[in-house]
């Protein structure tokens, strides 16, 4: 018996101190807490084919004027849209470029209200936008390139040099048309689009060329010869007959002021002349069949039915020649055509 209790009084202790050691555990370990969702948590709903910016950033796929800024803060998105618009703009006229920025035009861009309301809007909105532009300050510039570019014509002249006729080279004129060189420039401020403007330019032609300045007769009055030339080209050469020592043709520069078929032949209040009477067109009229009168009063060219003459000084001052050249000349010459007698 006494066994027996010993064995019962030993389970009890166990027991007593088994619970002893479970107290103790629970009451190490802490109660358990219950959290309580509050409105400082954000929650992101996505939806198929839709995203949603961040805030205070450009929707994606938006531009302004033409300039990406999609995803971009509002001052990066200011600064990309004005980088775009400051870009120069560049003319070309004949091999020379020109480029000029935009401020110099008095250009203005709102690009910081352009990206408040780039921020307001769907994805992939295209925005427009338009720079301001002086058209005081652009038309100011197409005058600096006009005064820069443009010429006036410039007519061949007719020299004399070495007993020969010289002509100077004709230059073509050049105008620039303001107006429409303004209009370009302006379009391209405003839309901030930068292609090449090629300045609209209208040639200015000379009156006289090298090719229409036309028939000059050049008379060597020393050596008796005739040379038409066409320009300074020489066409054909004669020998013709000139004044006398005493009735000399005179020198210098003349013009054909009168051409005259089958003409009458009066003779002149000179003594060589006295007594003689007016000559009707035909054979034996001292001035052949055609008349050349020049700017020297009472001198001409002309035929003459004295062919023995020709290729010496045998006149009264007029410049005979065979007939049949006579002819010719008078359908190759013009009034108003040059004649240069020289001595030589």
């Amino acid at each position: 018996m006494k066994r027996r209790a010993t064995l019962t009084l030993s389970v009890l202790l166990a027991a007593l101190a088994s619970g002893v050691l479970a107290a103790s555990v629970l009451a190490d370990t802490p109660p358990p807490t219950t959290t309580t969702p509050t409105d400082t948590t954000t929650t992101t709903t996505t939806t198929t084919g839709t995203t949603t910016a961040p805030a205070g950033v450009v929707p994606d796929g938006v531009t302004v004027g033409g300039v990406a800024v999609g995803g971009l803060a509002p001052d990066v998105a200011i600064q990309a849209v004005l980088t775009a618009f400051q870009r120069p703009v560049v003319l070309r006229i004949a091999r020379t470029k020109i480029t000029v920025t935009p401020d110099l035009l008095g250009s203005t861009v709102p690009a910081d209200t352009a990206v408040a309301k780039a921020l307001t809007v769907a994805p992939n909105t295209e925005l427009g936008l338009r720079a301001s532009v002086s058209k005081t300050a652009v038309e100011t510039f197409v005058g600096r390139i006009a005064a820069r570019f443009d010429r006036k014509p410039a007519d061949s002249r007719l020299l004399f040099r070495s007993y020969k006729p010289v002509v100077t080279p004709s230059v073509v004129g050049l105008r620039v048309n303001r107006s429409v060189t303004v209009a370009a420039v302006s379009d391209e401020v405003v839309h901030g689009t930068r292609a090449l403007i090629a300045v609209p330019t209208k040639a200015l032609t000379p009156k006289v060329t090298e090719t229409s300045i036309g028939p000059v007769i050049v008379i060597r009055r020393g050596s008796n010869r005739l040379t038409l030339y066409n320009g300074q080209r020489p066409v054909r050469q004669f020998a013709v007959a000139t004044g006398q020592t005493v009735y000399p043709t005179p020198l210098g520069r003349f013009q054909i002021v009168v051409k005259w078929k089958n003409p009458w032949w009066y003779p002149p209040a000179e003594p060589w002349a006295k007594g003689d009477k007016p000559t009707p067109p035909g054979p034996g009229n001292p001035l052949g069949t055609r008349w050349m009168g020049i700017s020297s009063p009472g001198v001409g060219i002309h035929g003459t039915p004295e062919d023995g003459s020709i290729g010496y000084s045998l006149s009264h001052g007029c410049i005979r020649m065979h007939i049949p050249q006579a002819e010719w000349l008078f359908n190759h010459v013009d009034v108003g055509t040059p004649v240069y007698i020289v001595a030589n």
